[in-house]
């Protein structure tokens, strides 16, 4: 319960977005599984727990979100404050398979730009 207190905001916001989510405590690890309605809604709530845990650096939730549009392509524009291995998290992606997938806009790895 202590990381439901924590993360409060965040299980708020999910719940807006759809009340199936799943949300159980295990092991002092919060784990958040549910599906929203668009890529959008999905990284503004990624930004909310960015917001509470910068970085992603404690890792104590496991945030699955889905938008039934998995499978798909998807664009990203790189922010200011990005690193692969953040855009990684996100995603659930290793940075070395952004890395691999983009080598032909990124000649070195730890030096991305926004935009």
């Amino acid at each position: 319960m202590e990381l439901q207190t924590k993360y409060q905001r965040l299980i708020t916001a999910v719940r807006e977005k759809d009340n199936n989510v799943q949300i159980n405590e295990q092991e002092n690890i919060l784990y958040i599984d549910g599906k929203v309605g668009t890529e959008q809604e999905k990284d503004a709530l990624w930004d909310i727990y960015n917001e509470l845990d910068p970085d992603y650096r404690v890792g104590d939730v496991r945030l699955n979100l889905s938008t039934g549009n998995e499978g798909s392509e998807e664009v990203y524009e790189v922010r200011s404050g990005d690193s692969l291995s953040k855009i990684g998290s996100r995603y659930g992606v290793a940075w070395k398979d952004i890395y691999e997938a983009n080598r032909d806009q990124i000649k070195n790895p730890d030096l991305i730009q926004p935009g």
